[in-house]
């Protein structure tokens, strides 16, 4: 009989607060973004969210770490008075994390210091329109969890 192992599961989770604001679009085709910036224009049309308690910077050591394998998930869950989303991303050991304002998650495998995961299975069009409808008010509360995770001994 072949002994078998269980298989290590490692998991980072970081949160992220924002607020909306009345120019939320969510109409971009390939990435989606919440930032630090106090103000949106309409030509920001992948942000979702502004006043961010963090940047790509400010995120764990421990997300950073995992998010930086190519063999890791990212799951971003969007949570918005009473509306939720959810997407699911790779990893990249391209991530530089250096941006001190913005977090970005792209379809596409392009990586700056902004992007947190790329591979994404949405962008901001995706979003959930009724939570993207709550956050063109500015009163409105958005939390972004975004969890790396690995299963080690596993290949993608």
């Amino acid at each position: 009989m072949a002994s078998s192992t269980k298989p290590k599961v490692r998991v980072a989770v970081d949160v992220v607060e924002a607020v909306g604001h009345p120019n939320v679009r969510a109409t971009h085709k390939s990435t989606l973004e919440v930032t630090k910036e106090g103000h949106l224009t309409e030509w920001g049309d992948c942000i979702l969210a502004v006043r961010a308690s963090k940047g790509a910077r400010d995120l764990s050591d421990e997300f950073k770490e995992l998010a930086r394998r190519d063999d890791s998930l990212v799951v971003a869950v969007l949570l918005a008075e009473g509306a939720a989303d959810a997407l699911v991303a790779r990893g990249s050991r391209c991530l530089e994390f250096s941006d001190p304002t913005s977090i970005v998650i792209r379809r596409s495998e392009y990586v700056d210091g902004r992007t947190v995961a790329v591979r994404s299975s949405k962008a901001a069009r995706d979003v959930d329109r009724s939570l993207v409808a709550r956050l063109r008010s500015p009163e409105a509360r958005l939390t972004l969890v975004l969890l790396a995770l690995r299963v080690e001994g596993l290949r993608l």
